[in-house]
C-alpha cells in the first residue's frame, strides 16, 4: 500500500526555482534514501511533506490515518526538564493511564462495593489493561533509558536539565523522542550527525528492524547502504528514482549515463545527417529539391531534442600535492598524557605513523582525538611523554571548526594573503575551482555556509602542499559529490595522512590503517574499516595496544585482560537476553492473571479473587525487579 506520494510538486523562492517537478511514491516499509547536493531543495521537500512550508503546485497523498515524524531545526525541548522526563513525555497517554489503573486497584479493593459497582470498575480496568500492554507500559521506562544510552547519553546524564546539555545532546535527545513515538512515516534530516560509531550503529539496527517507512537525508554514504532499498536523487528540481542503496545508484547511475550519452550521440548524428540533406536538397534550387528540402525540415522539428547528459554536477576539484618528499618515520609518539584539571583524557598514549601510510583515529566523542591532533601540530600543551615529528615532514592541519579562517575577510583576501606570490587570476582559478565564483569572492567567511567554509579551508590547505596531512572531520558539511572528489584527491596523494572522522564510507575507500582511542588507549588494526568491524566481532587478537618500548611478557599481559574485557562483555550480552527472554515470559504470566481477574468465577469468589490478586502483584514486583537488573546491565555494558 502507498504510505506516500508527491505529484508535480513545485517551489520557489522569488526568481530561484528549487523544485520543477517533484514526483514520487513511497510505499508502505520501504526505506528511502534522499541525495543530491547542498541546496538542492532536500529539506524543502521535507518541510512540505510535514506541513511546515506550502508547495506553490502539486498534490501530496498521505496514507490514511499515517502519523508523520520529522526531526526539524527546531527541537521543541523544555530547557527545565531532565533529560530522562523531556524523552518520558513521548508516553504521557501511557502514564495518565497508569495512574487511573492504581485508581482502580484502590477503588476495588474497597469491601463496601456492589456487585454491579464492582463490574464497571473492573470492565474500565480491563479496558485500560489492554491499551496500556498493547503500548507497552510495563517497558516504557527502560525503552526509555535504553534509547538514551543507545543514543549516546550516558545515564549519569538522564538527571541533567536539557538547558546544559550541548548542542549535540539536544539532538540526540530530541532524536530519542522522535524514534520512541513509533511514527508510520519517519523523515530523518541528517540523523547522523552528533553521533559517534557505537550511536551510528545502534540507530542502524533500530531502523533495520523500524515496522514504518523511512526517508533519509543523509551524507552519510554507509548509513544510506546499510539502510535503504530504494534511492531518489534530486537534482535540477526533479527526482530520479533508483531501486536499490546507495551504492546501487552510484553503478546504476553510470550505467544510466552511458546510456543517455549514447542515446544522445545517435541523435546529434541523427539530427546532423537531416541537416546535412536539407541543405543540399536547397543548394540544387529547384521545386521538387525544395519541396523535398521541406519535407525534411518538419521530420526534423518534430525530433524532440534530448539535452546532453550530464553526470557531474557542480563538484569540487582537488588535488593535494607535496613540496618535497618526507623521511620514512613521519610521527612517532611515546607515553604521552594529557589532562584538563580533573579529567584525564588519555595516559601513555604510544604508536608510530610510517610515510605513505594513510591512518584514521577513531572513539567516542570527548575523549581526547582533536586534543592529540592540536598537540601534534603543537597547538597545545601535553603533561607527559614525548612527541617527535620526522625528518623534512611539513603539517597540513585542517580543523573541524575552522579557526585557521578569518571570519572578517573576504573570501578573495582569505586566500590572496595567505599566499602573496599568486596573481590575481590564479586566486580566481583555485577559488572556481572550489565552486566560488563570480561575486562568491567577494563575500565575507563569517557569512559563509558551513559546506563552504568547508572548502575554503580544504583550498588553503592544497595549496600548502604540506606532506603530512591532519584532517579532522573533514567530510562534515560537505555534500556527496564533494565528498568523493576529496576521496580521489586523497587517494592519489603521495604524502601521509592522519584523519579524525566518523564517515565510515571515507574510512573504508580511503584508509589503510586504523588507531581506535578506547579507555585512554591505543589499538591498531592495519586495514580498512570493514577489516576493523570484522576484527571487532572476530575472537582473533590480531592487534597492537601501546607497544613502543614494553617486554613481550607485559605486551602478553595487555591482551590477556583484553581477552578478559571481551569475555566479559559477551556474558553481559548473554545475560541481558537471558533477562530479555524472562521478562517475556512474567509478561505473559501477568496477562493470563489479568485475563483470570476479569472471570465471573474469579471476582465473584473472595478467596480465589484475593489469591489471583496476590499472584499478579508477586509476578509485577518481580518484573520490576527484571527490569532494574536489565538497566544494570545495559549501564555496565555501556561503561
Amino acid at each position: 500500500m502507498i504510505a506516500l506520494s508527491l505529484n508535480k510538486i513545485q517551489k520557489s523562492y522569488g526568481i530561484d526555482v528549487i523544485l520543477k517537478d517533484v514526483t514520487f511514491t513511497i510505499n508502505e516499509n520501504e526505506k528511502v534514501g534522499l541525495v543530491g547536493s547542498n541546496g538542492a531543495g532536500k529539506t524543502t521537500i521535507f518541510k512540505i511533506i510535514n506541513g511546515d512550508l506550502k508547495s506553490d503546485s502539486g498534490d501530496i497523498f498521505i496514507g490514511q490515518g499515517k502519523k508523520i515524524g520529522y526531526l526539524s531545526q527546531n527541537l521543541n525541548l523544555d530547557d527545565d526538564s531532565t533529560v530522562f522526563d523531556e524523552t518520558m513525555k513521548v508516553f504521557d497517554n501511557i502514564k495518565k493511564i497508569e495512574v487511573r489503573l492504581r485508581e482502580l486497584e484502590n477503588l476495588m479493593s474497597h469491601k463496601s462495593l456492589d456487585s454491579d459497582e464492582y463490574k464497571k470498575l473492573l470492565n474500565e480496568y480491563g479496558h485500560l489493561q489492554e491499551e496500556y500492554e498493547r503500548n507497552n507500559g510495563y517497558g516504557c521506562e527502560s525503552f526509555v533509558k535504553g534509547m538514551l544510552i543507545g543514543l549516546g547519553i550516558s545515564s549519569q546524564d538522564f538527571s541533567k536539565n536539557i538547558a546544559y546539555l550541548s548542542g549535540g545532546q539536544k539532538t540526540r535527545v530530541a532524536l530519542s523522542k522522535l524514534l520512541l513515538s513509533n511514527p508510520d512515516i519517519l523523515l530523518l534530516d541528517e540523523p547522523t550527525n552528533h553521533l559517534d560509531l557505537d550511536a551510528i550503529e545502534f540507530l542502524e539496527n533500530f531502523l533495520k528492524d523500524y515496522k514504518g517507512t523511512v526517508l533519509i537525508i543523509s551524507h552519510d554514504r554507509y548509513f544510506l547502504d546499510v539502510i535503504t532499498n530504494k534511492t531518489f536523487e534530486l537534482t535540477d528540481g526533479i527526482i530520479e528514482e533508483y531501486n536499490g542503496n546507495y551504492s546501487f545508484f552510484i553503478s546504476e547511475r553510470e550505467k544510466r549515463f552511458e546510456q543517455r550519452m549514447k542515446e544522445y550521440s545517435l541523435q546529434q548524428k541523427e539530427i546532423k545527417r537531416l541537416e546535412e540533406i536539407i541543405e543540399r536538397y536547397r543548394s540544387y534550387n529547384r521545386e521538387k529539391s525544395i519541396k523535398q528540402a521541406e519535407s525534411r525540415e518538419k521530420a526534423l522539428e518534430r525530433i524532440e531534442r534530448l539535452d546532453r547528459p550530464n553526470i557531474e554536477s557542480k563538484s569540487t576539484r582537488i588535488e593535494f600535492d607535496v613540496k618535497c618528499r618526507s623521511g620514512n618515520d613521519v610521527l612517532i609518539v611515546e607515553n604521552l598524557s594529557k589532562s584538563f584539571d580533573d579529567k584525564t583524557l588519555f595516559t601513555n598514549l604510544s604508536f608510530m605513523i610510517r610515510r605513505g601510510e594513510r591512518t584514521a583515529l577513531i572513539g567516542e566523542n570527548g575523549k581526547g582525538k582533536s586534543t592529540l591532533f592540536k598537540i601534534i601540530c603543537n597547538n597545545m600543551p601535553y603533561d607527559n611523554g614525548y612527541v617527535r615529528i620526522g625528518k623534512n615532514v611539513y603539517i597540513g592541519y585542517y580543523d573541524q571548526e575552522q579557526k585557521d579562517l578569518s571570519m572578517d575577510k573576504i573570501v578573495l583576501d582569505e586566500i590572496w594573503d595567505e599566499y602573496p606570490d599568486l596573481t590575481i587570476t590564479q586566486v580566481r582559478n583555485y577559488l572556481a575551482a572550489f565552486l566560488f565564483s563570480g561575486d562568491d569572492v567577494f563575500k565575507r567567511v563569517e557569512t559563509l555556509s558551513g559546506g563552504e567554509k568547508c572548502r575554503l579551508s580544504l583550498l588553503k590547505l592544497m595549496l600548502s602542499k604540506a606532506n603530512f596531512l591532519l584532517l579532522d572531520e573533514p567530510t562534515n558539511h560537505l555534500d556527496i559529490l564533494s565528498r568523493e572528489a576529496l576521496e580521489k584527491a586523497l587517494l592519489e596523494y603521495e604524502g601521509t595522512l592522519f584523519v579524525i572522522s566518523h564517515d565510515r564510507y571515507f574510512l573504508n575507500k580511503v584508509i589503510n590503517k586504523i588507531i581506535e582511542m578506547k579507555d585512554g588507549n591505543i589499538t591498531e588494526y592495519l586495514g580498512n574499516f570493514q577489516y576493523y568491524i570484522a576484527k571487532k566481532n572476530s575472537a582473533i587478537d590480531e592487534i597492537v595496544v601501546n607497544t613502543e618500548g614494553k617486554t613481550k611478557t607485559e605486551i602478553r599481559e595487555e591482551k590477556r585482560k583484553l581477552r578478559e574485557i571481551q569475555e566479559k562483555k559477551k556474558q553481559q550480552k548473554q545475560m541481558i537476553k537471558d533477562i530479555e527472554k524472562e521478562i517475556e515470559k512474567v509478561d505473559s504470566k501477568i496477562h493470563e492473571l489479568q485475563n483470570l481477574m476479569c472471570l465471573e468465577e474469579v471476582y465473584s469468589n473472595p478467596e480465589k479473587s484475593f489469591e489471583v490478586n496476590k499472584e499478579f502483584e508477586d509476578a509485577k514486583k518481580y518484573l520490576d525487579a527484571l527490569y532494574e537488573r536489565w538497566e544494570n546491565l545495559l549501564a555496565e555494558a555501556e561503561e
